[in-house]
Parts: structure tokens; sequence; C-alpha cells
């Protein structure tokens, strides 16, 4: 099962490394993972998303409570949370496709990034189901490359992962 984690960390050389290891050491494929600053100078966000059984998950969050830089870890239910996912995608048009192309693009709401003679770089954002739904309606006209974000989640209403913590 797919569990989705936030976790608040001090922006620190090396923790990166040792927060994905946590999970390598347990056998875990991250499926998953964005890192970027939050709103508090000097603290970073990692959204970490794992197919794991329950009890294993609480384990490794236990151990990441433990890491001196590691400040908050919540998991977000999907429900509760929006997620998105980035993602740059380089299909192959000629003139008789270009146009089929365009219109799947526009559906989407996704948008031409870049415009060659034999190929389109679209940028689309998404939750994961609208973005594999794209990727299904690309493929046909033979899709040349992917480059793709983490998934980015954050929870829904007002409450936040940085409440109570290091209020400046």
């Amino acid at each position: 099962m797919s569990h989705v984690l936030s976790l608040l960390v001090e922006d620190r050389p090396g923790l990166l490394t040792r927060v994905a290891g946590l999970f390598a050491r347990r056998g875990f494929n991250i499926e998953s993972l964005a890192v970027g600053r939050s709103e508090i100078e000097g603290l970073s966000r990692i959204t970490v998303v794992v197919d794991v059984e329950e009890l294993p998950l609480e384990q490794v969050t236990k151990q990441l409570n433990k890491l001196v830089n590691v400040i908050k870890i919540v998991e977000l239910d999907s429900a509760q949370a929006v997620t998105r996912e980035h993602m740059l995608i380089k299909v192959r048009v000629d003139n008789t496709t270009r146009s089929q192309v365009l219109e799947a693009v526009t559906l989407f709401r996704a948008q031409i990034v870049d415009v060659a003679t034999d190929a389109l770089v679209i940028e689309a954002t998404g939750n994961t189901g609208k973005i594999q739904a794209l990727l299904r309606i690309l493929e046909p006209y033979g899709i040349k490359e992917i480059a793709q974000s983490g998934l980015l989640a954050i929870g829904r209403g007002s409450k936040s992962i940085t409440e109570r913590v290091y209020k400046n």
C-alpha cells in the first residue's frame, strides 16, 4: 500500500542521504521523492511516497524521528491532501499528428513549452491519475523522453505541518 509522508527537516548536508538510507536498509522502494525549501528559513520539506505495509512503516517513522535534523513527520491521507506531479514529455509529431497531440494537450490542460519540426515538449501538472491518462493518450504518437518530479503533497485546510515549529 502506498503511503505519502511529509517530513519537515533542517536544511543540512547529508540529511537526504540518511533519510533515504533508512528506507533502503529496510528494503523499501521509494516510489517518489521530492525535496524543497519550506516557508520557514533553514527548514526543508521532503515528500516521500513508499509502498509498504503499516507496521514496517511505523518502525521507519520512529527511526526517522530519532534523526537529529528531522523536526516533524506527517502521513498525508490522500482524501485530506492536495497532491500533484509535474512532468515534461517529449512526443514525436509530424504534420499529420501535430494537431491531434495539440488537442490532447488542450484537453488535459497541459501546455506546449517547446516546438520542433519533429517533436513537442509538453508540460503537465496534475494528480497521478491525470498524468497517467495523458501518457496513455500520448503513447501511440511516440513518447521520446520523460522527465518527472516527485509527488508534491500538502494537507488541505488551514492546518500546517510547521505550526508550533520555530515561530520567527
